[in-house]
């Protein structure tokens, strides 16, 4: 872990106007924490709890109400335009989403012309493009079914799928936003051997889930966020010590001897 962080969330709020009018909703408020490259994050909070609107606004897909977020330093809300455009285009090569729901990004008729998307997006040389696309693929284990339509894989394979996507773009940093909503246990185990292998190759991940005892003893960090504010963030078993029943987290060492087994992963 870096000394200096790879995100600094500064004091985040964020408001939607009601539809009827009056006082606006609040979705976050001030919220600050450090994001550091190589580490497994996990961002937990109950449905409402505002992890998915965090998530959007450090891709840079919403703008926040108020505060900031610094990458590698530089500010991505409060710097000039031009600054700001420079510090995005390079932020697009860093970070890569993984969506709740993976048919939701996945864009290509086949499995090939999916994952070669986003280097090509990106400018990649067509021969650039096309190695990244190869190896990203081969390294999801979908090589084999490059011809095949997305629509004909499973639920695993389509989060594979997603991922692949982003490793083809050469991200460093990747936000997966609950990534076993909808999945069988075969797809979870997928899903966890994927971020198991990100982890162990020095990826930075953020992992948004409320889903604790299938991936906890993969996180370095974990932080609770409950009605738009940040309870707590610190080390996994540390924070469970010090769950309040109103956070609407579960501790899942309920039904685990301790941090390090809560995971649906064979040891």
């Amino acid at each position: 872990m870096g000394v200096e962080p790879l995100f600094f969330v500064d004091n985040i709020s964020k408001l939607f106007p009601r539809p009827g009018g009056g006082e606006p909703f609040t979705a976050l408020r001030g919220i600050s924490l450090g994001i550091y490259e190589g580490q497994c994050l996990l961002i937990a909070g109950s449905n409402g709890s505002g992890k998915t609107v965090l998530m959007r606004i450090i891709a840079g897909l919403l703008e926040p109400s108020g505060g900031d977020i610094l990458f590698r330093g530089r500010s991505r809300f409060n710097d000039k335009p031009a600054h700001r455009r420079e510090t995005e285009r390079t932020l697009r090569r860093e970070l890569g989403l993984v969506f709740q729901d993976a048919d939701s990004q996945i864009v290509g008729e086949t499995v090939w012309e999916d994952a070669i998307f986003g280097p090509e997006n990106l400018g990649f040389s067509a021969d650039d493009a096309a190695s990244s696309a190869e190896q990203a693929l081969a390294g999801m284990s979908l090589a084999e079914k490059r011809d095949n339509a997305p629509r004909c894989l499973s639920g695993g394979e389509k989060r594979r799928l997603a991922v692949a996507g982003v490793l083809a773009m050469g991200c460093n940093t990747v936000i997966m936003d609950e990534p076993f909503a909808n999945l069988d246990w075969h797809g979870v185990v997928q899903t966890l051997s994927i971020i198991r292998d990100l982890k162990n190759n020095g990826k930075t991940l953020i992992i948004l889930t409320h889903e604790l005892e299938k991936v906890l003893a993969l996180a370095d960090r974990l932080v609770i966020l409950h009605c738009g504010s940040l309870c707590d963030d610190g080390i996994p078993a540390q924070v469970l010590d010090r769950l309040e029943p109103a956070w609407g987290v579960r501790d899942p060492r309920r039904n685990y001897s301790a941090v390090e087994d809560c995971s649906w992963l064979e040891k």
